[in-house]
Parts: C-alpha cells; sequence; structure tokens
C-alpha cells in the first residue's frame, strides 16, 4: 500500500547534509505599462474636444445720423475706464466736472450701474464706455461682464471712443490722486 507523508514542511527536509533551494527574485517588467499609458495618453488627448470661445453680443453704434437712438440725458450713465483699475463716472452731460465727475473701482462699480438700471425707466438707460488709452483690455472685458451680472440688456450699453476733454480729466484725476 502506498504510504502517505504527513509530515510538516511539504517534502522539504531539514538538517545537516540537505542543500537549500536556491530562492528566485520576482521581477515585474513595467515597459509594456508605460508603453500602454502613452497611449491612452494619446487617445485622450485626440479624442477630447476643446473648449469652444464664447462672444459676448454687443451692439456697436453706428454712424447713421438717421438711425440713432435717442436718450434723455437723465438715461445716460458715462463709464471712464483709467488706469490701475480705476473707473471714472458721470451722469448726464458733462458740464460741471468739478461737481459730476466722480471716481470709483470696480468693487463699487456695480452697484452704481445696478442702482442706475433700478432709478432710470428701461426705454430711457444707456450706459456709455469710454476706455482711455492708459487703461488693459481686462478693465473693458470687466466692465461688460459687470453689465451682464448687473442685467442690463444688450443695447442699453455701448463703447464709445474717448474725447480729448475727458482725456485730460482722467490725466489730471490720477495725477492729483497720486496715480502713477
Amino acid at each position: 500500500m502506498a504510504e502517505m507523508d504527513t509530515s510538516s514542511g511539504g517534502g522539504h527536509k531539514k538538517g545537516p547534509g540537505v542543500k537549500k533551494a536556491k530562492k528566485m527574485s520576482t521581477r515585474v517588467d513595467l515597459t509594456p505599462m508605460v508603453d500602454l499609458g502613452f497611449l491612452l495618453i494619446t487617445f485622450f488627448v485626440f479624442t477630447t474636444t476643446m473648449s469652444q470661445p464664447t462672444a459676448m453680443a454687443m451692439n456697436e453704434p453706428k454712424d447713421d445720423p438717421d438711425n440713432q437712438l435717442k436718450v434723455k440725458n437723465s438715461g445716460v450713465m458715462t463709464l471712464l475706464l483709467g488706469k490701475d483699475d480705476q473707473v471714472y463716472y458721470y451722469y448726464g452731460e458733462l458740464v460741471d466736472p468739478n461737481t459730476q465727475f466722480k471716481g470709483s473701482n470696480f468693487k463699487e462699480i456695480r452697484q452704481l450701474i445696478a442702482d442706475k438700471r433700478n432709478a432710470t425707466p428701461m426705454g430711457d438707460l444707456m450706459y456709455i464706455i469710454k476706455a482711455d488709452k492708459e487703461s488693459t483690455f481686462k478693465n473693458a472685458i470687466d466692465i461688460l461682464d459687470e453689465m451682464t451680472i448687473s442685467n442690463v440688456p444688450p443695447g442699453h450699453y455701448a463703447e464709445v471712443d474717448m474725447s480729448e476733454g475727458e482725456a485730460k480729466l482722467i490725466k489730471m484725476t490720477e495725477d492729483a490722486n497720486g496715480i502713477k
């Protein structure tokens, strides 16, 4: 009859005359994993869609004198963009710069825009945006964002060139306030 070896060790013998078995080290080759990683990165780069640029609807003033929008002076707010994120504003037509011309910044201008929108009938409301040569493109985008945030409908704001008198007034105000 066959004998069954029930000794511990599963056939490994211990003792003075027994050689120890050489243990083989396990080594994992990661080269295929790196190749697979680059293939996946390449696949996702080629199959993703880039974000599409979005444009803001803005009404530009037309040069047609017969088709110009007529608004009351009481419904107009002119916003002048200066350097160092300064915003200057006045209501209506600039007659007396000492009392009408005021300065602000982008933190406070949102409330001023909203106050003007709430106090003026929508048919008479108009914002005129004028950028100084020293102002940045970021400031122009920021003021358009403020119009959108304040729920000013398109057609009630326009970007216009600044006059020489307004540019001089901004320069004098910035010099007096120490803005360089």
